[in-house]
């Protein structure tokens, strides 16, 4: 879905070698639609090309600020004008020290002095510059000045060092910038549970049952439920997808923690979207030493039903459920539409692995009035029309 059609995103590109990342951002920026104009810093074209970016945003790059141009106009003002979000990715302590402190020497902090619209800046540094009292004292001072910033990864970083001053993910900040832009807040005020991912069952310590859920759709769900509005709880399981931030995330493990948690947000929930793959069986004995090679017999037994025991107690909370299914896709969906006392199937077939860990998918909506297939689409145009669907649009 192209939410950002026509918006204007100016990009400010500073020296780190996260830089990389930015490239990406451009990339998921276009796909919604917004238009990408990049300002790099000089020591940022020391690690990505400005070419680079002129292929991905498919415009010119500014790198300095008295570049002979075909057209005269002052640069600085005319993007700073522009822009209905300014964002500067990856933001070194450098830029951010120029940006809290009123200096402009060069196109892209003449140009941040500049800007009217919404400021983003995205973090990136050495652990021990990012907790320095001078870059702290710099980002609370922006902060206080309405700049948006956004949290840093936590992990390995290019200096060797392990912890806090990552890049945050480049679809963490794509959705970040969405969500300001978003014009569609039709959410506002709703409370939206979400479950997400693969739960697993341990065999032993080093055993265990699971499935294929990348946790992709619930993600997306969160996502778009956070764009528009929403206030969002992920009870999320085993994953691989990007976590949307912004989301109070619950992470479990078993189905068992998962029905706990989430049965523990039905008092106040408007939405129940049930993305999850739990794991249906866990077996009846746990071993807690490794079993040893041989032929064996697991015996299983069943888990809770999470999304049948949210149907039975949700009073006018809307709830949406996924059967995902290889043969008799729709009739099994119907069936489980009714068992779960939801209000909405989306039937998905699996027959051959092509929806698990795929950022697209070819769903069948199920309700009580019947049923409407759609042609493949992103998983974020598919968490749309689920949510459109809650709000009975």
């Amino acid at each position: 879905m192209l939410t950002l059609k026509g918006k204007n995103v100016v990009l400010g590109v500073t020296g780190g070698i996260a830089v990389y990342k930015a490239c990406q951002v451009v990339r998921g920026l276009k796909k919604l639609g917004a238009n990408v104009d990049v300002i790099m810093t000089e020591h940022a074209t020391q690690f990505v090309t400005p070419l680079t970016f002129e292929t991905l945003s498919n415009r010119p790059v500014t790198t300095d600020m008295f570049a002979q141009k075909k057209h005269w106009e002052v640069e600085h003002i005319s993007l700073a004008q522009k822009a209905d979000l300014f964002l500067v990715c990856p933001a070194t302590a450098n830029i951010v020290g120029k940006f809290a402190n009123g200096i402009a020497d060069d196109m892209l902090s003449t140009t941040l002095m500049a800007a009217t619209a919404p400021v983003v800046i995205c973090p990136a540094m050495n652990k021990n510059m990012y907790h320095s009292d001078a870059f702290t004292e710099n980002l609370q001072k922006l902060q206080k000045r309405g700049v948006h910033v956004v949290q840093v990864g936590c992990g390995f970083l290019a200096c060797g060092d392990i912890g806090d001053g990552r890049l945050a993910e480049p679809q963490v900040i794509v959705d970040y910038c969405e969500k300001l832009l978003c014009p569609v807040q039709d959410l506002q005020g709703k409370k939206v549970v979400v479950t997400c991912g693969a739960t697993l069952e341990k065999l032993d310590d080093v055993r265990f049952i699971t499935n294929f859920s990348s946790g992709k759709m619930g993600c997306a769900v969160a996502q778009r439920a956070l764009a528009r509005g929403a206030e969002v709880t992920l009870v999320l399981a085993r994953h691989t997808a990007e976590v949307p931030q912004g989301a109070n995330v619950v992470n479990v493990e078993t189905t068992e923690q998962m029905y706990e948690e989430t049965l523990r947000h039905v008092d106040g929930t408007d939405i129940f979207v049930m993305a999850a793959a739990p794991c249906d069986y866990k077996p009846k004995q746990f071993s807690e030493s490794k079993i040893k090679t041989q032929n064996l017999v697991v015996e299983f037994v069943k888990n809770p039903d999470i999304a049948k025991a949210v149907g039975e107690v949700k009073k006018n909370a809307f709830l949406c459920v996924f059967s995902a299914e290889t043969d008799h896709g729709e009739e099994n969906a119907r069936k489980k539409l009714a068992e779960k006392h939801a209000d909405l199937a989306v039937m998905n077939d699996v027959k051959h692995n092509s929806v698990f860990g795929s950022d697209t998918n070819v769903v069948t909506l199920l309700d009580k009035n019947g049923e409407k297939k759609y042609p493949e689409m992103s998983k974020a145009d598919v968490a749309d029309l689920i949510l459109d669907r809650a709000i009975g649009k």
